[in-house]
């Protein structure tokens, strides 16, 4: 029988799997970032200060990254 040395298996799992939870980071921060720049440039486009969003109880409040 072959005898296979695992760590060279473990090593590139590991690299893989932190490799693909960077990714899933980068990717989540990139559309958070897209979002928040997409809103700052329609605010300086109409001149409002803030972004209003109404609440469950009802009640118009700004906007919180």
């Amino acid at each position: 029988m072959f005898m296979v040395d695992l760590m060279p298996f473990l090593l590139f799992g590991l690299v893989g799997a932190a490799a693909y939870y960077g990714f899933k980071q980068f990717k989540g921060d990139a559309v958070r970032v897209a979002e928040r720049n997409r809103r700052s440039e329609q605010e300086l486009r109409t001149g409002a200060q803030g972004t209003l969003v109404r609440g469950e109880d009802g009640v118009y409040r700004l906007k919180r990254d």
